[in-house]
């Protein structure tokens, strides 16, 4: 396969730290730079959100403004620059979309106008590449809300001799969220009503952006292999398995990464003590400071688990609360961050009230107290519904605390339980989504626990694999010059 570099165009609506509410953003904080680093010149197109102003400062705003056929009328936008870690950030500056408190809405509601939002995000990207003069070997775009990138190169710029060896790849990160809106929304995308049937963009009387991307681009990947196979299935499709088998010849799985720079316990400033996998003294003490912090009894002897999700039933909370009164009669320790249902918060709230000395439920994000809560736990709980890669258990195994998983998606390609191979045995997991089966599964993993040399061995065995973005970034190029026809 070709050595050449590559003209790499990434289209996402966040990124860290520039705009993040989850994994898309960690992926396209780190990947653009992986693939920069590998030679690619690589450029990532985002909106220019409020809050992205706190991370940049002031970046100046382009002279020159882009005129994009957008809603029947040709739309002035504007953008600004940022170079980084070898990667050409562009912002999208259209305050009436992109000025706004949060990313995609508030108090629980989307905001009203996120097709055209998106929609402008995908159209705009196209005329600003071609503004600046950056003729893309691959476009790669993620999830939803880039999802009308591959729809208006087909439909509207399939002639366009700029982009005539321009291939797209997009990537599901999560196909819980579909980006669905009414029929009539086509018009204000400006695309032709033909679109809305069946080998369009219609799903159940409604337009899906991720259908969209998932019907016209060359080709379609997804974030890790296991989700791959199992968005092919009903029981996972969401309603588009029959698309996705379609194109299975197409449909690509490449797990996630992490940036093991940015996630080290030997150099992270939020811990109390840095510690290693070759000098894990360090772990017990941040396991005591943060026992201190949050008024729980202070000692070693006692296990400490760890929950830090977002509280949606994709996670599994449901399982947790079913399972709360039977593992706090175990006698561990249990510490969750995270927000997210109202429901949600008031149950684990209320459940947590009766074990004082054990449960500690902290109802919000928090970067740097989710790397004292990864330092301090043993376990690491994360027993999700479905999960498409996960990077949860990824930061859980870089900091020595072992995933405790239900068996699906990416959780089935990174944790592997002793029962499955005692030697490749990172974590622990279970395959029936029950509560009965999560206790179960603890069970065995506290009793491994109290065998201190041997759980000394699997936490040293656990941060010392290699789940950098380096591989993913590699099969990522493979599969950019595989959409080009090259391989």
């Amino acid at each position: 396969m070709s050595s050449a570099s590559l003209n790499i165009l990434m289209i996402a609506s966040e990124a860290a730290p520039f705009a993040k509410t989850g994994g898309l953003g960690d992926v396209l904080g780190s990947l653009p730079a992986a693939l920069a680093n590998l030679g690619h010149r690589v450029v990532l197109v985002l909106p220019w959100y409020r809050s992205v102003q706190s991370v940049t400062g002031r970046l100046r705003l382009s002279r020159r403004k882009i005129f994009v056929p957008f809603d029947g009328q040709m739309l002035q936008v504007g953008f600004r620059s940022l170079d980084q870690n070898g990667v050409r950030i562009l912002f999208l500056d259209v305050p009436n979309y992109y000025d706004r408190p949060a990313l995609y809405g508030e108090q629980g509601e989307d905001y009203p106008d996120n097709a055209e939002r998106f929609g402008l995000l995908s159209r705009a990207t196209l005329e600003l590449v071609r503004h600046i003069g950056f003729v893309p070997d691959l476009i790669h775009a993620h999830d939803w809300q880039a999802g009308l990138v591959p729809v208006y190169l087909r439909q509207q710029l399939w002639a366009d001799p700029f982009f005539a060896n321009s291939a797209t790849l997009f990537t599901i990160h999560n196909l819980g969220y579909h980006g669905d809106f009414p029929p009539e929304t086509l018009r204000q995308l400006g695309l032709d009503s033909t679109l809305n049937g069946f080998d369009g963009l219609e799903f159940h009387g409604r337009i899906s952006l991720l259908k969209g991307g998932i019907r016209f681009a060359d080709r379609v990947s997804t974030v890790s292999p296991t989700y791959c196979r199992e968005i092919q299935t009903e029981d996972f499709g969401m309603g588009l398995d029959g698309l996705l088998r379609a194109r299975r010849e197409e449909l690509h799985g490449i797990l996630n990464g992490i940036d093991l720079k940015l996630w080290d316990p030997s150099s992270d400033p939020s811990l109390a003590v840095p510690y290693s996998a070759e000098s894990l003294a360090g772990k017990q003490l941040c396991k005591e400071a943060l026992q201190r912090e949050y008024g729980l009894p202070v000692g070693v002897e006692t296990p400490l688990l760890a929950m830090i999700a977002r509280l949606d039933p994709q996670k599994g909370i449901d399982l947790v609360l079913e399972a709360f009164d039977s593992i706090m009669q175990r006698g561990v320790q249990l510490v969750l961050l995270g927000s997210g249902r109202p429901d949600y918060e008031q149950r684990l709230s209320a459940a947590a009230r009766f074990f004082p000395e054990q449960a500690r439920i902290l109802l919000r994000f928090d970067d740097r107290l989710s790397r004292k809560i990864y330092a301090a736990s043993d376990l690491f709980l994360m027993p999700s519904r479905y999960e498409p890669c996960g990077l949860g258990q990824l930061i859980a195994l870089r900091y020595g605390s072992i995933p405790l998983v239900h068996a699906t998606g990416g959780l089935v390609d990174t944790i592997c339980d002793p029962q499955q191979d005692e030697t490749r045995a990172n974590g622990f997991s279970f395959e029936t989504l029950s509560s009965r089966e999560l206790l179960a599964t603890l069970d065995r993993a506290l009793r491994a626990w109290r065998h201190k040399s041997e759980w000394q061995a699997l936490v040293q065995k656990a941060m010392s694999q290699d789940f950098s973005w380096d591989k993913a970034a590699r099969d990522y190029v493979d599969l950019y010059r595989i959409s080009r026809g090259e391989a």
